[in-house]
């Protein structure tokens, strides 16, 4: 009985020595929390000022502090991510003292979208949006100034197709579909679509962009017809009351390439402005002498002003206006410099003038409710010149946008209404083409947060397209949080993209031998959906790690496939079986010491044209690709990175399959002050497809050029400097 006795005192003595060392059971602490979500953050670092005294927080985000002097003490804490904050607090503690740090990190700090129509946090949306910061547009322009093509480049499950290999036009797929399917927004205006879309991403400079917004899979629901792959919204900066203005002066090395952009902004209590003008002047390059351009000569010079009226906190008017002038020659360098003969005759030229014209008028009826009226009248002329053939052709558009939010507890409702004209006609031409689309349509969305863990998005749209009917467009989205670490969205929609003549394949043909499209061509019709998982945590005061895994699929039923005649001449049809793409994606990214940030992507895509009896697989589409980028930057003071991107073979037109390959940049950048210094090198390891494969075959007056499946300029080397005041 003693001995049962002693045992029992043993192990009670022990217990009370073990409480005494978890200061979570007994002894008061000190617990850090985020100061907007009121979470714990485990591993904040909590010192005894003017001491060795501290450590780091528990599971619970709590510390105690043993060896404290009795007293009001000093003490500091430190989270990676958030403000160092300081706090007197009076030792020894009687109850739990709580501390709230504030968010300090661009990567976490709140990134507020738009592109469905209800500014919100991007945490806190059901549909899927991956939000390019203002950071990350600063670094790629950089590389490309003078458009927006590097910015999307590196983003996973986007790939930024060359078009022409004379010319270097381009365009966008998303998980594996055509550039047609891909609506492209600047400041939620669809005005690159059509005739346009060949030269969309070249006419769009980067430096007045504040963030672009990624949708990627069905987003017809809020925009109409054409984003079945998804939608890319550049959004611009507005002015301050602090004045801004930056410049960047670039030289590049592939063939003597100079751009000069000047963005500018300030506002008051009523009136503001933006201003950017930007322009290129580039010289013909010709990488492996063959005498034919990777690189074209161009002249481009873009004007955008903005006006800003703000007639009281209410009413707010935005007028803006959007000229770009772009002429591209490319070709037998011999005719660029004026040389031409018999032997030295190919060329092919591209001129174009688009001016975009934009008014948007909000009103703040109360603290819930919110009118939107936006409108929008475009301009494109473009000509194209090869030898013995001459293309051009004029289209107009107008976007009228009608929208009305209503804010309650527990919902975000939005409906509106939205008319667009756009008319296509061909000049200089004895049989011209046409093309003209009037579309009427009404949608509503609600933003439902049935809980804080589970929010659902819903949306419906019903567009009347005049020659087509009624299309009715249902979308559903949900975020469940699963944890203070994992969430997951779902979600999935219809669409439509009506019948077009301007598609990839026609811009490599110049539209040459292309038949108009027939009154028998029907709409392309889609579904699709996408399933992701998000994991995002900190480990200290140093590490930080977000992954993302997500699923898609599309499929589009009937779609419009180009043939050729007995005449030898293109013309449409719809096909019989749909084009089904599926995959998945994969984003993991690590940031140290606040400073030094890692970050890899892998897509995974299976694209195939099932209305084909053989070589089904999409082409010029790589079914693996890995992108990954190493950055280490120190705010007002230097950028170095290293970029890698890997893709996998590629399948032709023909059935061929193409190499697989590898191509790494490296760029550094230096401030002074308001002033930058940066170079870059891009694709230093020289990848480029005429070192693959002859690309030029058949007569030296008459090429025939290889489908473009990589960079055909090689490696290029630019500097600049950068202002910003």
């Amino acid at each position: 009985m003693k001995r049962i006795i002693l045992l029992y005192i043993f192990i009670i003595l022990t217990q009370l020595s073990l409480a005494q060392t978890q200061p979570g059971i007994i002894i008061p602490g000190i617990i850090v929390k985020d100061s907007k979500t009121k979470e714990s953050l485990i591993g904040a670092t909590v010192v005894l000022k003017g001491s060795k005294i501290g450590g780091t927080t528990d599971m619970e985000g709590k510390i105690s502090l043993k060896g404290a002097t009795d007293g009001e003490q000093t003490i500091l804490i430190s989270f990676i991510g958030y403000a160092n904050a300081e706090q007197k607090i009076i030792f020894p503690l009687s109850n739990d003292v709580e501390i709230l740090l504030e968010s300090d990190n661009e990567e976490l700090e709140e990134v507020v979208v738009s592109t469905t129509r209800i500014s919100r946090n991007i945490e806190d949306i059901p549909t899927r949006i991956e939000a390019i910061s203002l950071e990350e547009i600063d670094e790629k322009a950089n590389m490309r100034p003078n458009n927006v093509s590097m910015i999307l480049h590196e983003s996973t499950g986007i790939q930024v197709q060359q078009t022409s290999y004379t010319s270097a036009n381009q365009s966008i797929r998303i998980q594996g579909l055509d550039g047609r399917y891909t609506q492209i927004l600047k400041d939620g205006f669809p005005t690159f679509g059509g005739f346009s879309s060949g030269l969309s991403l070249l006419d769009i400079p980067p430096l007045d962009l504040r963030q672009v917004e990624v949708i990627k899979g069905s987003a017809s629901t809020l925009y109409g017809g054409g984003a079945i792959a998804g939608v890319v919204n550049f959004i611009s900066k507005e002015p301050k009351e602090k004045p801004e203005f930056s410049a960047i002066i670039n030289q590049t090395s592939t063939g003597g390439g100079t751009n000069f952009s000047a963005f500018s902004a300030k506002r008051n209590q009523k009136v503001g402005y933006s201003m950017l003008v930007s322009g290129t002047i580039q010289k013909p390059y010709d990488v492996d002498k063959d005498d034919f351009t990777e690189i074209p000569k161009s002249r481009d010079l873009n004007i955008n002003p903005r006006i800003f009226v703000y007639f009281n906190e209410k009413n707010k008017l935005i007028l803006g206006n959007s000229t770009t002038f772009q002429n591209r020659f490319g070709g037998d360098v011999f005719v660029i410099d004026g040389k031409a003969d018999s032997q030295h005759s190919y060329f092919e030229k591209n001129e174009s003038v688009r001016n975009i014209s934009t008014l948007q008028f909000s009103r703040q009826i109360s603290e819930s409710k919110q009118l939107i009226f936006k409108q929008s009248f475009s301009l494109f002329d473009r000509q194209i010149k090869i030898p013995d053939y001459s293309f051009r052709g004029l289209q107009t558009n107008a976007y009228t946008d009608f929208s009305y939010i209503i804010h309650q507890a527990k919902h975000a409702i939005v409906v509106g209404a939205n008319l667009i004209f756009d008319d296509f006609k061909e000049k200089e031409s004895l049989k011209p083409r046409t093309e003209n689309n009037f579309i009427a349509g009404v949608y509503a969305q609600d933003n439902w947060d049935i809980t804080e863990k589970f929010l659902l998005e819903g949306g419906f749209r019903l567009d009347y397209a005049k020659r087509h009917d009624f299309f009715a467009l249902p979308r559903i989205s949900a975020l469940y949080k699963i944890s203070e670490h994992w969430s997951s969205r779902l979600g999935g929609g219809l669409g439509y993209k009506l019948p077009t003549m301007f598609t990839e394949a026609t811009e490599t043909l110049a539209f040459q031998n292309v038949l108009a499209i027939g009154s028998d061509a029907k709409a392309e019709k889609s579904y699709g959906s996408t399933l992701d998982f998000n994991y995002q945590n900190t480990s200290g005061e140093n590490f930080s790690f977000t992954a993302n895994q997500m699923f898609f699929i599309t499929q589009i039923n009937q779609p419009l496939v180009l043939r050729m005649n007995a005449n030898n001449q293109f013309y449409f049809e719809n096909a019989a079986k749909p084009v089904l793409s599926k995959g998945f994606e994969t984003n993991v990214r690590f940031t140290f010491a606040d400073w030094i940030k890692f970050f890899v992507g892998y897509t995974f895509t299976d694209a195939k044209a099932t209305y084909k009896s053989t070589n089904q697989t999409v082409p010029l589409l790589p079914k693996n690709k890995v992108n990954m980028a190493l950055l280490a930057e120190k705010h007002q003071n230097f950028k170095v990175g290293l970029e890698g991107y890997y893709s996998d073979r590629q399948v032709l037109s023909d059935g061929r399959l193409t190499r697989s390959f590898w191509e790494f940049g490296l760029f550094l950048e230096k401030s002074f002050g308001k002033i930058s210094v940066f170079v870059n090198a891009e694709n230093f390891t020289d990848t480029r497809q005429n070192r693959f494969e002859k690309v030029v075959s058949g007569a030296h007056n008459a090429p025939q050029f290889n489908e473009v499946f990589t960079h055909t300029e090689g490696r290029s080397f630019n500097g600049g400097i950068k202002i910003k005041l």
